[in-house]
């Protein structure tokens, strides 16, 4: 049952027993106010009526007496009064019989008229013969007196039996209220006594499971995501143990899969590492084949110098040069060739940046969404705050990483096309030399061809150690970079590695990561000592390096990239998690 609805039935509960009990409290003063009204009108009324006829019935007595017993002259004036005080008497005898409605002050009203006939009929009998000059002394006190005072006595009756009744009426009322207080008293007990276990048992439905929420989410903010979060009941702590369940499945898809992609930035910052201690050493073999070849360029000179020395005549040197030209402008074909090589090989590098630079950007929204959602989660989200921060701050370090090195590689691939230009203005101008030239090759023919042939030969060695000087200069500002980017990525492995150690999922003992001290480390590669320069012979039977093969080198980098492509899937798959998170 829901929270609202239990407190709302709670409250309901109490609140009709206040109205019943206030209903019931109305009834009661109200049945006293209308007996209290009765008291205050008609019996009061009837009192005070009452005691008016008495007052009449005893002024007329008096004149009676005056009258009889007085002067005869005074008898008509007497007469007129009584008659008029006799008439307020009946009206007085008519309110009576209006406010009186009980049998028993019926039949006292009826006694009332009968003393009052009893009593009229002889004085009007007595004031007719004192009138006519008889003495009725006697007669008023044996006939008139008995008669007045029985008259006196019944009005008395009923004047103390509406007293009587008044009084008992009043006493009942008093009980009344006194009983309807105790009622009221006791309605209010029972509404307080119910309120207070209405509460006891509201408190203990609300408290106990709020209890369980904060022990489920203190849990969380510990990182213990072992234990599971039972949900029991329909209200809305039971919702909130829900949320607390998804947040928690969702807490550990992510954190499962921030150490899965842990455990691949280390396996592939390790084979980084291997692949630049490889590099390292065929950056050393080839400084030692140049080492090897400068000394046959060397021989080769001097058999150059040699043909140059016997070449005395001016149209021999013509030749010579025609020679040198034609042969300059294909070493500059191929220059620009080895040009358009490098400029490839940039190319590739500047994408395995973009790469590292995608999965740092990544990695910085993961962080991001991971402090959004801690945010949400108020005062209980803040550890895991923390932890995003510093996945944020790796990642942000290893995107300014990547962004220093790929304008390092945007400025070599900016100088490379300057080269390539200055190379096809160099070709422009060794062709204008050659048709220059040309004039004058037909006297040369003969003495030339040695010439031409021993150019050609120096031509081909000096462009394989100028291309083998490059690819090692190239190789050497890689092995710079991609030792920094593997020391850079491997600490941020670490740091990774350590900040997700605080979590504890379902089937481990602890929150740290197994798998990262398994992590294999590259072994350093023994890097054999140059070789001294071979004898001038030996040196001329080597084989000359092709063109392309001091392009090998870069493909150790393409393939180690090509072997972390899975690391930005398991990043999408975070992201994922994150956005259903």
């Amino acid at each position: 049952m829901k929270i609202g609805l239990r407190l709302g039935l709670a409250l309901g509960t109490i609140l009709l027993v206040l109205m019943l009990s206030s209903a019931a409290g109305v009834w009661r003063l109200s049945e006293l106010a209308g007996r209290m009204h009765i008291l205050a009108t008609s019996d009061n009324e009837k009192q005070i009526v009452a005691a008016e006829w008495l007052s009449t019935i005893s002024l007329n007595l008096v004149r009676t007496r005056a009258a009889l017993l007085g002067p005869r002259e005074l008898v008509p004036e007497l007469q007129r009064e009584m008659d008029t005080t006799s008439t307020a008497t009946t009206a007085l005898r008519e309110r009576l019989n209006r406010l009186v409605t009980t049998p028993e002050g019926k039949a006292m009203l009826v006694d009332i008229d009968k003393a009052r006939d009893a009593y009229r009929t002889p004085r009007a009998d007595l004031l007719k013969r004192h009138t006519a000059g008889e003495d009725v002394r006697a007669a008023v006190e044996q006939q008139i007196r008995p008669l007045s005072e029985a008259y006196v006595a019944t009005i008395k009756v009923f004047q103390a039996r509406q007293i009587q009744r008044y009084q008992d009426a009043l006493a009942a009322a008093e009980a009344d209220a006194a009983e309807a207080q105790r009622f009221l008293i006791g309605c209010g007990v029972v509404a307080v006594l119910l309120g207070a276990f209405l509460a006891v048992v509201l408190s203990r439905s609300i408290v106990e499971p709020l209890r369980r929420v904060a022990a489920s989410t203190r849990r969380l903010a510990e990182g213990d995501l072992t234990e599971e979060i039972a949900a029991q009941g329909r209200d809305e702590a039971t919702e909130v143990q829900t949320g607390l369940q998804a947040l928690q499945a969702s807490l550990t898809r992510v954190v499962s899969g921030v150490r899965s992609n842990a455990e691949s930035v280390a396996t592939a910052s390790a084979e980084i590492a291997q692949g630049n201690n490889d590099l390292s050493g065929r950056t050393e073999q080839q400084a030692s084949a140049l080492e090897e070849t400068a000394a046959s360029m060397e021989e080769l000179s001097s058999t150059v110098r040699q043909n140059s020395d016997n070449a005395q005549q001016a149209n021999q040197l013509a030749q010579g040069a025609t020679d040198v030209a034609v042969q300059g402008g294909e070493v500059v074909a191929r220059v620009v060739d080895t040009m358009k090589g490098i400029n490839e090989s940039s190319r590739k590098i500047e994408d395995i940046i973009s790469v590292i630079d995608g999965i740092a950007f990544q990695t910085n929204i993961l962080a991001l969404n991971a402090a959004v959602e801690a945010a949400r989660a108020g005062e209980q989200g803040r550890g895991f705050a923390v932890v995003a921060s510093e996945v944020r701050s790796l990642a942000q370090r290893s995107a300014d990483a990547a962004k220093q090195i790929k304008g390092l590689i945007g400025t070599s691939v900016e100088r490379v096309e300057q080269g390539s230009s200055l190379v096809d203005q160099a070709g422009t101008t060794m062709q204008e030399v050659v048709s220059a030239i040309r004039r004058v090759t037909d006297l040369m023919g003969e003495i030339s061809s040695a010439s031409m042939e021993q150019s050609s030969g120096v031509a081909q060695v000096g462009q394989a150690v100028t291309q083998m000087d490059q690819v090692t200069q190239q190789n050497a500002a890689l092995v710079e970079q991609s030792a920094a980017a593997a020391a850079s990525l491997k600490t941020q492995a670490e740091q990774l590695v350590s900040a997700v150690a605080v979590f504890k999922l379902p089937g481990q003992a602890g929150g740290g990561f197994a798998r990262a001290a398994g992590v294999p480390v590259a072994a350093p590669v023994v890097v054999t000592p140059p070789r001294p320069a071979a004898a001038p012979a030996t040196a001329l039977k080597r084989p000359l390096p092709s063109a392309p093969a001091p392009a090998r080198p870069p493909a150790a980098p393409a393939r180690q990239i090509a072997a972390a492509k899975p690391a930005p899937a398991t990043a999408k798959v975070s992201e994922d998690d994150w956005e259903s998170f």
